[in-house]
This record gives structure tokens, C-alpha cells and sequence, in this order.
């Protein structure tokens, strides 16, 4: 790739002049070197929270006097140093910190996803392995992100390590994505099958992820607070990779180590809402019971502190540090991409066309009905954090390439049974709105990732696509919109132009959600 890429770019050049942008073989040779740019800052993006430089950046040993800082905090180490982890960045976590704290380390137990050991090994990441004789139990569970039977004995050999604490101890908790369904602990007499029953007839019928957690964390020992209460009177360190919009705590991995606000009023008052309260297991209405009659009334969390390690906003800040390394005016649009993957896909398509007016021709813009539109779509995502005015100022005032960075997590409605994920999904409908807003004089290149390095059950991160996707597709007999239907956005990018558009990564060992980069380049 490399060497096809200096070779195209040596032939597009004039004499004694600049990269030519106007024939076809000089065009090839821009798709080529912004899709490698694409690239690159993907991967700066992935590598601003992989899991040892985080824990490095957040903590500190003084092998001396055994002092352990935490931020602004100072913990005393004197073989007492517990640590317990569930997530699917988890495992590199815990290799750094066992990497960190050395002999400090008594006893660990993690839940990490199925199979992570293996692929880490695979791909020669021995930094994401834990050492041979290490101290820490690895339990792999939670097959295609699902809690199971394997997942619950993790949990409970979890909860069994904390409540063996003392308040001479310290507890080291490691949290990523994917760490509720590898903490499924129910209370008894409630069972992992009838907690999942009931959770699949809430969203069934409609509830939103907020309503979801508060029923979770109510019939959860380890969630909302459990594994903090748990552990007490120990001290609690919760080190957090967050793949949540807004890193709120007590969302992520439903809160283990954060006091659950709810009380057993607001689930009941869930389940009367979607009709489920009449019909709910003897085992749930026994729990419910018991929690609303408890004199100690609801737990606290004093003697914890949770810190985020890293988030989407920290990815997406040194990705606009590298872009504009690479020559690029860089602008962060948002860190809390959410909403349907159709009208993401609007949104991002004919922001392209209005940015890319601007400049291709600054001062002049794109018509005040495109202007219009735009804002309306971008007030329909309700994005709290959303900077497109300053995006388009930046864009008037850049007279040279700008690339927009944003990341979140848009759903897609699924209607098929194809293979694929939100990132290629986003991607291809990406490509289709592109083509419908063509500029002349300015490239443009949109890519999406998923920053665990995995797009659905695919081994894709994600995809790249340029506004030419749509008539070089048809070019192919491939029906976008036949793909589109089918979800089945994975076959389509395998097939079309031999998969070269795909995002491979292999699994990255962190996850804080997706990024996307809308690159403009003028000609």
C-alpha cells in the first residue's frame, strides 16, 4: 500500500509543482493518500486509550515508601492491594496494573469477554496479556456480548474476593464496556434466566436503556452500588474506560461502585408502564419486596473513588491533534453522536455539502435552504454538545483542508438478517448521501470506527467511503440499496472494489464507543 501510494503520487506530480488534483490517475492517487491519512489517525485515535499509558497517565507508585496516587488521592500500600475487573478493555487494564503495582498485588479476579486470550495472543498484543504466575484469576464468559452461566461465576467469585475485605484494604475495581453482561449476578431467589426474560420483554415492548439499568440494578447484587457495598469497609478505587455519551458513572457497566438513585417505587412504576407488573415471576416481587423493606434504606458510596481513565472525548482530542500535524483545520463536532444511523447519515452527508461550499468557494456557502436543513437535522439528533457553528466558522476561515471529527453511538433499526455493524452501516449510507451532493472542486472522505477494533460480528472496525461509492457500486452489479435493506452492510464492503474500503484493526483491547472523520480536501 505504501509503495503504490509514493508511486501514484510521483506520477501525479507536475515537474516542478504541487500534487495535481485534476485527471484521473492524479485523483486516484488522492483517494489513496487521504484514505491512508484516514488511517492513521483511526489508529492515533485508538492509541490515545489503550490501557497502559491510561493507567500510567492516571497512576503512580513511589516503590520506596509504597504510596499509591490516584489523581489527587494518596493510598497506602502495604500488601493489602485487591483488584477485581469486568469489561472488554479489562484485560490489557489489568496487565498494566499488575505491570504497575508488583508484589503490592495480593489476589485479582476479572471477567473478560470469550475468547480474548486467544485473539490477543494471535496478534502478538503481549502487552494485553497478564504475565504466566500472575495473581490475577482470568474468567472468560458473556459470548456475543450476553450474559451466561459462565459471566454469573465470574461475578460471583468477584463478589466472594470483596466481601472478604477489611477496612485495612484497598480494592483496585477496572470497568470497560461490555462489564454488565460480565457481572450478571441476580439477587436470589431470582434467576440469570428470568432476570434475562424480563429484561427482553421490557425492551420488547419499548423501554428505553434508562429504564433497562434502574430494573437491573434492582435485581442485581454486584450492579447499582453492589459491589461497592460489598466490598465495604475497604477502600474502593474504580478506574472507568467509559463507552457511555457523557461518561456518566452510574450508567456504565450499570454502576457497580456508584449508589443506585432509584428506589423500588421507580420499578414499579416501570413495570406497571409496559404492563408487566401483574405478570412478574414470584421470585421478582419477592426481591422487589425485601429492598422495600429494608430499615437501612438505600446504600452509600463514601468510600469510594471513581476516576475515568478514558473516554471518547480524550480519543477524539488527540485525533485532532494528529489531523492537524497532518496539515488539517481540526474541529471536534461532537462526543455524543447518538439517534438513528439513517439520520446520522443525513446529518453528515449534507454537512459535507455545506462545509465543503464554504470551501470551495468562502464567502459564498451553500444555499440558506441547505444552511436550513442542516440545522434542522442537527436540532432533530439533540446533541448537547454539538459545535456546528463553529465547525463551519472554522471551515470559511481554513483555505486548505479541514477534517470533522466526531464520536458516539448511533442504533440501527435492524429489517434483515445481513452481517454488519453501526460503524459500516453509518459508513454506506454515508457514501449514498454523498453522492447525492456533489462538489466539484473539493474530495471529500468520510470513515467510521468502532475503537474496539469489532463492527457488529464482523472482523471489521468499520468502513471508509467517498462520494463516488454509489455509481462505482452499480459499476460492480452491486445494489447499494439492496445491501442497505438486508443490513448487510459487511458483504456489501467485502465485495465491493475487493474489500479495499474496509477498516481492519483487529480487536484493540480498549473501547470508548466510535469515531468519525469527515475529511475535505480542496482541489
Amino acid at each position: 500500500m505504501a509503495v503504490a501510494l509514493q508511486v501514484l503520487r510521483h506520477l501525479a506530480r507536475a515537474p516542478s509543482g504541487p500534487l495535481l488534483w485534476g485527471g484521473p490517475l492524479a485523483r486516484l492517487a488522492s483517494s489513496m493518500a487521504l484514505a491512508e491519512q484516514a488511517r492513521q489517525l483511526f489508529e492515533s485515535t485508538v492509541g490515545a486509550v489503550l490501557p497502559g499509558p491510561m493507567l500510567q497517565r492516571a497512576l503512580s507508585l513511589d516503590p520506596d515508601s509504597g504510596e499509591l496516587k490516584v489523581r489527587d488521592r494518596s493510598f497506602q500500600l502495604r500488601q493489602n492491594l485487591y483488584l477485581v475487573g469486568f469489561g472488554k478493555a479489562v484485560l490489557g487494564m489489568a496487565a498494566a496494573a499488575e505491570e504497575l503495582l508488583g508484589q503490592h498485588l495480593v489476589q485479582g479476579v476479572i471477567s473478560v469477554p470469550k475468547g480474548i486470550r486467544a485473539a490477543m495472543e494471535h496478534a502478538g498484543k503481549q502487552e494485553m496479556l497478564l504475565k504466566p504466575h500472575s495473581r490475577i484469576q482470568v474468567f472468560e464468559g458473556a459470548e456475543d456480548n450476553l450474559p451466561d452461566r459462565d459471566a454469573l461465576r465470574a461475578a460471583l467469585a468477584i463478589r466472594q474476593l470483596a466481601e472478604g475485605l477489611t477496612a485495612d484494604d484497598l480494592l483496585l475495581v477496572l470497568i470497560s464496556g461490555g462489564g454488565s453482561a460480565l457481572l450478571p449476578a441476580p439477587i436470589p431467589p431470582v434467576t440469570l434466566e428470568e432476570k434475562q426474560m424480563l429484561t427482553k420483554l421490557l425492551a420488547a415492548r419499548g423501554a428505553t436503556i434508562q429504564e433497562l439499568n434502574t430494573i437491573r440494578k434492582a435485581l442485581s447484587q454486584l450492579k447499582g452500588g453492589g459491589l461497592a457495598q460489598a466490598a465495604y469497609p475497604a477502600q474502593v478505587v474504580s478506574l472507568i474506560l467509559s463507552d457511555v455519551v457523557g461518561d456518566p458513572v452510574e450508567v456504565i457497566a450499570s454502576g457497580p461502585t456508584v449508589a443506585s438513585i432509584h428506589s423500588v417505587q421507580d420499578c414499579l412504576h416501570i413495570l406497571s408502564r409496559y404492563g408487566l407488573r401483574a405478570a412478574l415471576p414470584r421470585s421478582v416481587k419477592t426481591v422487589l419486596a425485601r429492598a422495600d423493606s429494608d430499615p437501612h434504606g438505600p446504600h452509600t458510596c463514601g468510600h469510594v473513588l471513581n476516576v475515568i481513565l478514558g473516554s471518547n472525548a480524550l480519543a477524539l482530542a488527540e485525533a485532532q491533534k494528529q489531523a492537524e500535524a497532518l496539515g488539517y483545520r481540526a474541529v471536534v463536532l461532537s462526543t455524543a453522536i447518538q439517534g438513528d444511523v439513517k439520520s446520522v447519515a443525513q446529518f453528515y452527508g449534507l454537512l459535507a455539502r455545506v462545509a465543503g461550499a464554504r470551501l470551495a468557494l468562502p464567502g459564498a456557502g451553500a444555499s440558506v435552504e441547505e444552511d436550513e436543513r442542516l440545522c434542522e437535522l442537527a436540532a432533530d439528533l439533540q446533541l448537547p454538545d454539538l459545535q456546528l457553528k463553529e465547525a463551519l466558522e472554522a471551515v470559511v476561515g481554513a483555505w486548505g483542508p479541514v477534517c470533522l471529527l466526531a464520536g458516539g453511538e448511533p442504533t440501527v433499526q435492524l429489517q434483515g438478517s445481513g452481517r454488519g455493524g453501526r460503524n459500516q452501516e453509518l459508513a454506506l449510507r454515508v457514501g449514498v448521501e454523498l453522492g447525492q451532493w456533489p462538489l466539484r472542486t473539493v474530495d471529500v472522505l468520510f470513515l467510521s470506527g468502532g475503537t474496539d477494533g469489532q463492527d457488529g460480528p464482523t472482523e471489521a472496525a468499520g468502513a471508509w467511503v467517498r462520494p463516488e461509492l454509489t455509481s462505482q457500486a452499480a459499476a460492480e452489479g452491486l445494489d447499494v440499496a439492496t445491501f442497505l435493506a438486508h443490513n448487510d452492510s459487511h458483504t456489501f464492503f467485502s465485495h465491493f472494489q475487493g474489500g479495499a474500503q474496509l477498516l481492519h484493526t483487529g480487536l484493540t483491547g480498549t473501547n470508548v464507543m466510535d469515531a468519525h472523520f469527515l475529511f475535505l480536501h480542496p482541489q
